[in-house]
């Protein structure tokens, strides 16, 4: 018996090493130079797109399943015992995933982009593998049982775990992580609307934040190859059926520009009312897991509200089957108005309350309804130059979607490929691009980022690419500056260098303003022409075509242009005067403020993971500097009298970091990170931050 034992363990164990060489192996190959470049991402896009594809269509049986389910037989018995099923059913639903999500995967909540977005920005790509299974579940569940919210969000999420999964099973770089999530995410969105450019886009324009040319390569595969896969299982089946609209006159133009600008007005409504509700269930003292119970509840209230297609409330859901009414004018202005008003109540309330799923198809439902009645009235005014309401319906739906997720690009393609329709894309651009300028204006952050600012995460600090637009010139810069006259001799100018071992000087004229630069190049060849005596910094310096910088702008535009001209040096000048120079930029300041903008980056995602754990323990963190004269300083943390429940962490002393200890030490200046309850938080700053 000990032998069989012992012959079973071994062959797992010889097989779990044999699997273990083999991905290590391929892990080499994918992340080295044994492959050309492009092959080993055309692979790993290829790999991830057929993950991503399949995901997209389990993750619709799924859908459909549970829907079968809980309004099939299940609504059929609980009406037998009271009418009031479309009440238990959602808060049945909330019961499920609710403690799903809260014990397995807490970034299941919500509407998933905005997670794939910090993965990407700040943890090098990496999502948990656990992530796809839960967000696929609780997801279908919420869906399926009421929830108002959308497929394509957590679609897009299972996508970027499976591409996440993959990179870190085959131990992949940060960069090539990064690259599969956003493959996973686009496989996703073009798995869903059968719009594999949109969906490339979609992951270029909201995952990664920018068009680059590597990455679109990769991601047009992953998206291609997951359209294919969602075409072999469900065959050519479209999000919508839209009719050819067309422009009817030129005169329509200014309406569609109106148009836009409601749609974005009530995006960004819509934005602000999602967070509002967000916080307003975050305050509410009831737990965490039993949260979506109540508000499926609420939820069931809006849907008995509903208008109702076979019994289902409209508002229930994705909503496809009413922006179908919609797109053909099916609807009664009443109507549109009254589900657009109850569509943004039902998804508030979804989300709110801790429901997993995307706000997607809320916009678009809420975009659609919106040009719906907008067309109508329209209609009615001018009759003779406007289209049918289903076009500004269709219109109505990139524009609102891109009112809120500020991605035209997106908006506009994946309405195009859904219609194939050249004739409607006139307005469609036109209003989307009126939108987003409207919106952006009203609120600089989208629906996606604002999730992530409210957490202290801001984008372009986590991303490599762009962490240098976090420190300013002005912050970088050196303002302890030699300078030398445009009259100094040559001889004098060898000094100079001698003296400060300085490669170059800014050159001013007797006012003080910035006339050139001089390198020790320049006097190099100056001497060696023999002419030198004769000549003075004025003449050997460079002063035509000069490579300046601003003090407002970011270090990356400073870094540019070291880089196109070569130069070392950069002379700063306030923006808006005759060349004032206020100071230098050299490379060692540059390595200094890539070092700033990373430590920054780094505080972020603390910040972001304390606050994360703070909702767990239903606490917060607060971070608090001693003051100058301070009643704590020289006192020992064990001296100090917090409220009960309130603990010092940690502290920081200059750029080093220490657990605190009963025994620390206060000293001023120190940096205290606090657990405390919201209640307590008053309390705690008087304590550690009052003035003898």
């Amino acid at each position: 018996m000990n032998d069989m034992e012992n012959s079973k363990s071994g062959s797992i164990a010889g097989n779990f090493q044999f699997t273990s060489k083999v991905r290590l192996y391929l892990s080499q190959v994918l992340d080295s130079n044994r492959l050309p470049e492009s092959v080993a991402i055309f692979l790993t896009a290829l790999f991830v797109g057929v993950g991503a594809g399949l995901g997209a269509v389990v993750f619709r049986r799924l859908i459909e399943f549970f829907q079968k389910t809980f309004y099939g037989d299940l609504a059929g018995l609980i009406s037998r015992i009271t009418p009031y099923h479309l009440l238990i059913i959602p808060a049945l639903g909330g019961l499920i995933f609710g403690p799903l999500i809260y014990k397995y995967a807490r970034e299941a909540k919500g509407h998933g982009v905005p997670e794939v977005m910090e993965a990407v920005a700040l943890k090098g790509g990496r999502i948990r593998p656990r992530v796809a299974l839960v967000k696929s579940l609780s997801s279908a569940l919420c869906i399926a049982t009421g929830g108002s919210v959308g497929r394509e969000g957590p679609i897009a999420q299972i996508g970027s775990a499976i591409g996440s999964t993959v990179g870190q099973l085959f131990h992949l770089s940060d960069d090539r992580i990064k690259n599969l999530v956003a493959c996973g995410a686009a496989g996703g969105i073009a798995a869903t609307f059968n719009a594999p450019i949109a969906g490339a886009i979609f992951a270029l324009e909201i995952i990664l934040g920018q068009l680059h040319a590597v990455y679109f390569g990769a991601v047009v595969i992953s998206a291609v190859t997951a359209d294919v896969i969602a075409h072999f299982f469900e065959g050519d089946l479209r999000a919508f059926s839209v009719p050819e609209y067309a422009l009817v006159s030129s005169w329509e133009l200014p309406l569609y520009v109106v148009l836009g600008i409601l749609a974005a007005v009530a995006a960004v409504a819509f934005t602000r009312l999602l967070y509002l509700s967000e916080d307003l269930w975050d305050g509410l003292h009831f737990p965490e897991y039993l949260k979506p119970v109540l508000g499926g509840l609420f939820l069931g209230i809006v849907g008995i509200l509903s208008p109702k297609i076979n019994g289902f409330p409209q508002i229930f859901g994705v909503g496809y089957d009413s922006i179908d009414q919609a797109l053909f004018g099916k609807l009664a202005l009443q109507m549109t108005l009254g589900l657009f008003l109850l569509k943004i109540l039902a998804t508030i309330i979804t989300l709110g309350s801790g429901g997993s799923g995307g706000v997607f198809a809320p916009s678009l439902f809420m975009g659609a309804m919106l040009g719906e009645a907008f067309g109508q009235i329209v209609g009615q005014i001018f009759p003779a130059i406007t289209a049918p309401p289903g076009a500004y319906a269709l219109v109505g739906m990139s524009a609102f979607f891109t009112g809120a997720a500020h991605a035209p690009v997106t908006a506009i393609l994946i309405l195009f490929e859904m219609t194939g329709n050249y004739q409607i894309i006139l307005p469609l651009m036109l209003a989307t691009v009126t939108s987003t300028l409207i919106s952006k204006a009203l609120s600089p952050e989208s629906i996606y980022t604002l999730k992530l600012t409210r957490r202290g995460v801001h984008l372009q600090e986590g991303k490599d690419i762009d962490v240098m637009q976090t420190i300013t010139v002005g912050e970088a810069m050196s303002t302890d500056l030699d300078t030398v006259p445009s009259d100094l001799s040559l001889g004098d100018l060898a000094q100079e260098f001698e003296r400060s071992h300085h490669h170059g000087f800014p050159v001013v004229d007797e006012d003080g303003a910035l006339t050139g630069i001089v390198t020790i190049q320049d006097l190099d060849r100056a001497l060696e022409s023999g002419v030198g005596d004769d000549l003075t910094v004025r003449d050997i310096a460079t002063c035509q075509n000069l490579v300046t910088a601003y003090d407002d702008e970011p270090m990356w535009t400073a870094l540019r242009k070291l880089g196109v001209r070569d130069v070392g040096r950069l002379p700063v000048i306030k923006r808006g005067t005759e060349r004032e120079l206020v100071g230098i930029v050299r490379r060692k300041d540059i390595i200094q403020a890539y070092n700033t903008a990373i430590i920054q980056r780094a505080r972020h995602q603390s910040r972001s993971e304390r606050q994360q754990l703070g909702k767990i323990i239903d606490s917060e963190f607060i971070e608090l500097e001693i003051p100058a004269k301070a009643a704590v300083i020289g006192k020992r943390v064990s001296e100090i009298q917090l409220p009960d429940n309130c603990l010092i962490v940690s502290i920081q002393r200059g750029r080093k970091m220490y657990i605190a200890h009963g025994y620390s030490t206060l000293e001023v200046g120190d940096l205290l990170t606090v657990i405390t309850s919201e209640d307590s938080a008053s309390a705690v700053r008087e304590i550690l931050l009052s003035v003898e």
